[in-house]
C-alpha cells in the first residue's frame, strides 16, 4: 500500500488517543463556565421526609434545601407535616427548606406561621414568604409589618419589596414613619410619582440614611417608572441640603451610574457632587456654591 493511501490512519489514531479532540476544543477557545449543577432530590431524601423519626426529617430536608427548585415534589409533603405541627427547630427548617424550594403554594400555610406565637418561627416564615410568593404570601407580609418584632417588621418590609406589591405602598409609608427603615427602599422600588414625591419629602425629617436607600433605588429605576425630570428634580432635593452625607450620597451615585444611563441626570449628579463638595465633613472643604437651574431643573437655590 502506497503511503499517501493510509493516511486516514494519523487522525483515526489520534482519536483514538483524544488528541483529535482536544485540538477541536482548543480550535473553538475556552468553555463557557456552567452554572452549579442542579441536585435532583432523591427518593431516599424524600422517604426520610416522610418517616417518623425527627432526625431523618431534618436530614431530607437539609437534602431538599439543597436541591432547591428541584425538589419541588418534597413540597406538599413538607406543608403537611407543618399542618399536623412539628417541634420548633423541625418547624423552623421545614418553613426554610420550602423557602428554598420556592413553591408558591405553600405559601398559605407558611403565612399561618408568619402569626405563630414563637418569634423565631415567625422570622423563618416570614423570610420564606418572599420566596414563595403569591397572594397569600404578600397578604401576610402586610400583616406583618405591624408585628411586635422588629426583625420580622423589617423582613416584612424587605419582602413587599422583592415581591414587587404596589399595592402595599400606603402601609409601607406608615410602618417607614414607625421606624421600620426597610421600607424605604421597598418604597423606593415600588414607588408612584406621587408616592416618589412624599418619600422626598421626608428629607430633613428622617435620618438621611434611612431616607437615601429609598432615593438610592428610584435614580436607578427604569425611565418608564421613574421620569428623568423627577429623578433630576430629587438630585436637586439632595443638593440642596448642602451636607457631608449629602455630598457622600452623590459621590456613590455617581460613581456607579451605568454608560447607558441618562447623560442628563449624570450631569446633575456631577454638578450637585461639586456644589456640595465644600461641606462640613466632606472632601472639599469651604463653602457650597449657589444652584443652578442646570442641576435642578427648577431655577436658583432658595
Amino acid at each position: 500500500m502506497k503511503a499517501h493511501g493510509a493516511s486516514w490512519l494519523i487522525p483515526a489514531a489520534l482519536a483514538c488517543l483524544g488528541l483529535l479532540g482536544a485540538d477541536s476544543a482548543l480550535a473553538q477557545g475556552p468553555r463557557k463556565a456552567r452554572g452549579p449543577a442542579v441536585v435532583p432530590l432523591s427518593a431516599a431524601s424524600l422517604t426520610k421526609i416522610k418517616s417518623q423519626d425527627p432526625g431523618e426529617i431534618k436530614a431530607g430536608l437539609d437534602d431538599a434545601r439543597l436541591s432547591g427548585r428541584a425538589a419541588g415534589a418534597a413540597a406538599p409533603v413538607i406543608v403537611d407535616l407543618l399542618q399536623k405541627g412539628m417541634p420548633y427547630p423541625l418547624t423552623e427548617a421545614a418553613i426554610d427548606t420550602l423557602g428554598d424550594i420556592e413553591s408558591e403554594p405553600s405559601s398559605a400555610t407558611i403565612a399561618w406561621y408568619a402569626r405563630h406565637r414563637d418569634v423565631e418561627v415567625r422570622r423563618s416564615a416570614v423570610k420564606a414568604l418572599a420566596h414563595t410568593k403569591g397572594a397569600a404570601a404578600v397578604k401576610a407580609l402586610r400583616l406583618a409589618l405591624s408585628d411586635e418584632d422588629p426583625r420580622v417588621r423589617g423582613y416584612a418590609a424587605t419582602g413587599l419589596g422583592s415581591l414587587r406589591a404596589k399595592e402595599a405602598v400606603a402601609e409601607l409609608f406608615v410602618a417607614l414613619d414607625h421606624k421600620v427603615n426597610e421600607a424605604a427602599v421597598s418604597i423606593g422600588q415600588l414607588c408612584s410619582p406621587a408616592d416618589c414625591e412624599s418619600l422626598e419629602g421626608r428629607l430633613g425629617r428622617l435620618p438621611f440614611d434611612v431616607i437615601s436607600s429609598g432615593l438610592d433605588q428610584m435614580l436607578f429605576r427604569p425611565a418608564g417608572e421613574v421620569s428623568d425630570d423627577a429623578k433630576v428634580k430629587l438630585v436637586g432635593r439632595v443638593r440642596e441640603l448642602g451636607t457631608a452625607e449629602a455630598n457622600h450620597f452623590l459621590q456613590d451615585v455617581a460613581a456607579r451610574w451605568p454608560a447607558s444611563g441618562s447623560a442628563r441626570v449624570k450631569l446633575s449628579i456631577d454638578q450637585a457632587v461639586s456644589a456640595t463638595a465644600g461641606s462640613p465633613g466632606s472632601a472639599g472643604g469651604g463653602g457650597t456654591p449657589p444652584l443652578t437651574s442646570d442641576s435642578t431643573g427648577r431655577g436658583g437655590g432658595r
